[in-house]
């Protein structure tokens, strides 16, 4: 279980360097405007309901209910005006509860059952259920700082016409490789 544990730890910290990368293109206006009306929710929204989602499913994950009394999913999708600096301390308060909790699960602890909204799941459920909810959000918020940045947009990963060269040399998503 313990494979398992890492390679799920190792997908997490690879969306929430996607979010960062995409976070840190954006003027400090940016991370409240959206694409355009009806478009959807703008990045300090999205950041912000990630956070206040990890916050609460990884507070006691083994003993509590994964949708704590004390969130307020609602406000969370209410535009706020927060500096960069407190929408970065939310979203690193969240995914730091989450990792904490992950450095904390034994292998025992996967033949657990956690409930979310009175839902029970197995351990590996709520994590691979709450894993996908994290990278569909962390995919909006890379469209979003996409769509506003334009041309002037970083790529994130390979970029268009880059594909042979990055075939060549993976180092971005497998790491160094190791000398021979």
């Amino acid at each position: 279980m313990r494979t398992l544990l890492s390679s799920i730890e190792a997908e997490y910290r690879r969306c929430k360097l996607l979010a960062e990368s995409a976070m840190e293109q954006l003027e400090d206006e940016d991370l409240r405007r959206t694409l355009g009306e009806n478009s959807g929710n703008c990045v300090a929204t999205i950041v912000g309901h990630v956070a206040g989602n990890l916050e609460s499913r990884f507070t006691d994950f083994l003993t509590s209910d994964g949708e704590k009394a004390w969130r307020n999913r609602d406000s969370e999708f209410e535009l706020r005006s927060e500096p960069r600096a407190e929408l970065v301390q939310r979203w690193e308060r969240g995914c730091a509860r989450l990792l904490d909790c992950l450095a904390s699960l034994s292998d025992a602890d996967f033949a657990r059952t956690v409930t979310i909204r009175g839902v029970p799941l197995a351990v590996h459920e709520a994590l691979h259920r709450s894993l996908a909810h994290n990278s569909y959000h962390v995919g909006q918020i890379v469209l979003v700082a996409r769509g506003l940045r334009g041309s002037d947009w970083r790529f994130l990963s390979i970029p268009p016409g880059a594909s042979a060269e990055y075939n060549r040399n993976p180092d971005l998503e497998k790491g160094p490789r190791p000398v021979a």
